[in-house]
């Protein structure tokens, strides 16, 4: 079976490019340092096997591939974090855990728009077209979150 070929891509380029987003991005969505290692290692084999030739955008594309298999990842039932976060993290200070169980009691979709917006810089447009759902919706997952986070910080959150 022929396969079409994308265009030379220089590999390691790309990886070194890629991986601290998307790895900060499975995380925020996920929540678990190894699952999100293992999202991203996901999104780089299916770039290897199913990119379009065509392809003008591989950060984009495999940011798309990425948040829809962390989604994925997410709806699994064997899927339930055995160690809190805070725990795999470099000792943080009791404030920053504090902060790190607020930000990551957020349901994971809120999670996802905060870190895309804030962390990755993405519209409301663009976050919308990663997550398959409508502006409107990641406005209000951004409201929600943003309210949540503001109650936490007892401060002003934009």
């Amino acid at each position: 079976m022929n396969h079409p070929t994308n265009p030379p891509v220089d590999w390691e380029t790309l990886v070194t490019q890629e991986e601290n987003r998307l790895y900060r991005t499975a995380l925020a969505i996920l929540g678990n340092p190894s699952e999100a290692q293992d999202a991203v290692q996901e999104a780089f084999l299916a770039f290897l096997e199913k990119a379009p030739a065509d392809l003008g955008s591989p950060g984009a594309w495999l940011m798309r591939v990425l948040v829809n298999g962390c989604k994925s990842r997410l709806r699994l039932r064997w899927r339930r974090p055995t160690v809190p976060l805070w725990e795999e993290l470099p000792a943080p200070s009791p404030e920053e855990r504090e902060e790190l169980e607020e930000l990551y009691a957020l349901p994971p979709q809120d999670r996802v728009v905060i870190h895309l917006h804030y962390y990755e810089g993405y519209s409301t447009q663009e976050i919308a077209q990663l997550l398959h759902c409508r502006p409107g919706t990641v406005r209000s997952r951004l409201s929600r979150a943003r309210e949540r986070l503001r109650r936490l910080l007892g401060g002003d959150f934009q």
